[in-house]
């Protein structure tokens, strides 16, 4: 299990990370969120041990992982800048893990390098842009740690290759019991892969949930009346969103979906319709609610 409590992290003038407190559950898939700059990089390189917290605490497994080779030998990290060794090919950097990772597969570093039909004794840096992301994620995965940590992982890759990771991770997930931790901008790159979702705005956690959960304690309603009314009508719910045009009102509301439809069938309708809701639908109610500008945080999805 990954515990952050209170973290902050600034650079000069610069606060990358505001008092963010989070667990991470081992054995899950959790994805993050945000925009250019919400503190998404910064985050996993405070997890990795890259990056000293200057406020709070971030263990794993109650281990702290700042200067602590014990704890960073559970983790594999695949940063959005990659790096290899100059001159190197896949075999050579192979071996460089192998004598970092006691866990490291040879076995597994080949078959992987076979299903994605890589050359492991050419150049690394004659690879495309894409398959130098190909290479670092059969690295991390042949390490097989405990925690697999990715920055803009799908970034570069074609739909097949996107697929065949997204399958790897799930089954090491499953079979080893591994979290693996996903950065990206997009909610649509994650919302199939991931267990639980974050999203990350200004430095700050603005919320995190199961997926199943943020799909399904919130639902959009349509409804019209044959009578005037506005927003007092719904009192007794707990809406979070409400805009009328003549008699009919899209609204968004949060609670139990059957209580909330006989809730509102109570009130003789004339149109009563349920839609479900996205996740960008959902995240955004939820930054509104908290006061936070929704074009500007989610100008990068």
């Amino acid at each position: 299990m990954i515990k952050a409590e209170h973290l902050t992290k600034t650079f000069e003038d610069y606060t990358a990370l505001n008092d963010v407190t989070c667990t991470i559950p081992k054995g899950c898939i959790y994805g993050m969120v945000g925009s250019n700059g919400a503190g998404k990089s910064t985050f996993l390189r405070l997890i990795t041990g890259i990056y000293k917290p200057d406020n709070g605490e971030l263990t794993i497994d109650e281990l702290p992982v700042y200067e602590n080779p014990t704890a960073k030998e559970r983790i594999a990290f695949v940063p959005d800048e990659l790096y290899f060794l100059p001159g190197s090919n896949m075999v050579r950097m192979a071996k460089l893990y192998e004598s970092i990772y006691s866990n490291f597969s040879m076995e597994r570093f080949d078959f992987l390098t076979d299903a994605f039909r890589l050359d492991k004794k050419k150049n690394i840096h004659s690879f495309s842009k894409g398959m130098k992301r190909q290479v670092a994620i059969i690295l991390a995965l042949s390490s097989k740690p405990d925690y697999l940590i990715f920055d803009e992982t799908f970034d570069g890759l074609d739909p097949i290759m996107r697929k065949l990771i997204k399958g790897i991770l799930m089954e090491d997930v499953a079979e080893r019991k591994a979290t693996a931790i996903i950065t990206s901008h997009s909610l649509r790159e994650l919302e199939d892969t991931c267990d639980q979702l974050a999203l990350l705005h200004k430095g700050g956690l603005v919320l995190q949930n199961d997926v199943d959960h943020l799909k399904t304690s919130q639902f959009k309603i349509q409804i019209a009346f044959p009578y005037e009314y506005d927003s007092s009508l719904f009192k007794d719910l707990d809406v979070k969103y409400f805009m009328k045009s003549g008699s009919v009102s899209n609204l968004i509301i949060k609670g139990d979906h059957d209580a909330t439809i006989d809730m509102l069938n109570a009130l003789n309708p004339i149109l009563l319709d349920v839609l479900p809701l996205t996740l960008e639908e959902v995240f955004m109610y939820e930054m509104e609610a908290l006061g936070y500008n929704f074009s500007e945080a989610l100008e990068e999805f």
